[in-house]
């Protein structure tokens, strides 16, 4: 299986922006969902945002109203806009394509099951 590849992260201030960018197969990009996930050492890895074939989207509540998940389905690529970024966003960040599952409350989400790219570091100082 074709390892996605992430890009776009980067250094930046408290406040600041960045957007990630991920090229996937076609093989991921049929899956029923792909996700946004970030992990910082000596912590498990944690979802960041999800969006669904039907271009319905879900995000972890410390990043709502911060972070915009997007896909260009011509392109098989997978986006992560991220603004009014915060130290605690600090993390490395991979994509992944996933099963849709029920979480507490209900809420869809895209577990991972596809495979890991090299992610890209997101730092953010304060």
């Amino acid at each position: 299986q074709v390892q996605p590849v992430e890009s776009g992260g980067g250094s930046v201030e408290s406040g600041g922006s960045l957007r990630l960018t991920c090229a996937a197969s076609e093989y991921s990009y049929s899956k029923s969902c792909m996700g946004w996930y970030r992990q910082v050492p000596g912590k498990s890895r944690e979802g960041v945002a999800s969006i669904y074939n039907d271009g319905n989207t879900t995000y972890r509540d410390s990043v709502k109203g911060r972070f915009t998940i997007s896909k260009d389905n011509a392109k098989n690529t997978l986006y992560l806009q991220m603004n009014t970024l915060k130290p605690e966003d600090t993390a490395m960040y991979y994509c992944a394509a996933g099963t849709v599952v029920r979480v507490a409350g209900g809420r869809p989400w895209c577990a991972p099951n596809g495979s890991w790219g090299q992610g890209t570091q997101v730092t953010v100082s304060s």
